[in-house]
């Protein structure tokens, strides 16, 4: 059968292949548009198998917010270059907008993995590279989200927010998060196992604490454990627009539920 040029672009458009490979596969259907589709599905496979053990280090991390819900996910790449593509931006917007529609209210990686999987095998064969989608989260019930893109997704804030607020604090506290990396929102969300360790490392740390009195001892640690939660905890930190202030000063009625900081590539 005649392969014509309009079958050919009828099928790129269809699944995103390139031109010679959607040619090679409708001459190998003879003309099957179904069956040619088949086949580049199946060659996708094949090259993302072939694929699947190369380092995978670079990616984007983007959101979705609707009303009451929200989510966020990293998905990765072999390079730089593909990261910025528009195919790979669009794929990973509409991940992020698939996990919306999905049941859960937290991690839910694995689902994502597993829904997502022949669609990520299809654009692996497309854009040329291994991909992964390393991780996912979607929040629902909350009173209102917020979400921020630094350098295009290179790292990404999801924040959850509920009292007083306007556009301007909540982008405030997206760059804030983004740039101070908190690890905490309140000093009660601190495990007491992490604070105790850290009254251990203060007391190592000062040879001349050794052999000061017990009660002594204990207020000069709870005076570094206060420095401890000023640099690890959302609302005790040095605010983001000046630092002689703090966001629990500066915004009291305005709560912080939960966040996530998500850089591409990280260490988890």
């Amino acid at each position: 059968m005649q392969i014509t040029a309009k079958m050919v672009q009828d099928l790129r458009e269809k699944t995103g292949a390139g031109m010679m490979d959607c040619k090679k596969a409708l001459t190998a259907a003879d003309g099957d548009m179904e069956l040619a589709i088949e086949n580049l599905r199946k060659s996708g496979a094949a090259k993302a198998e072939k694929k699947s053990g190369r380092s995978t280090n670079q990616g984007k991390v983007l959101t979705a917010i609707d009303g009451n819900k929200a989510s966020i996910v990293e998905v990765l790449c072999e390079t730089d270059f593909a990261a910025k593509t528009d195919k790979f931006i669009d794929m990973v917007n509409k991940f992020a907008a698939d996990m919306l529609n999905m049941p859960g209210n937290g991690d839910i990686s694995a689902a994502v993995q597993e829904v997502e999987k022949s669609a990520l095998t299809d654009q692996i064969g497309v854009i040329g590279e291994n991909m992964q989608i390393r991780r996912a989260v979607k929040w629902e019930g909350g009173e209102r989200y917020v979400s921020y893109h630094h350098d295009g997704g290179r790292v990404s804030v999801l924040v959850e927010v509920e009292g007083e607020s306007d556009p301007a604090i909540l982008n405030d506290i997206c760059l804030h998060i983004a740039a101070f990396r908190p690890s905490y929102i309140t000093e009660n969300d601190v495990p007491a196992e992490v604070i105790e360790k850290e009254k251990e490392i203060a007391a190592a740390a000062d040879p001349k604490l050794k052999d000061k009195p017990a009660a002594m001892l204990d207020r000069i640690l709870s005076g570094k454990i206060r420095k401890f939660f000023s640099e690890v905890c959302l609302v005790d930190q040095p605010w983001v627009r000046d630092d002689k202030t703090t966001l629990a000063k500066l915004r009291p009625n305005c709560k912080v539920t939960r966040f996530v900081r998500w850089e591409v590539g990280e260490e988890l």
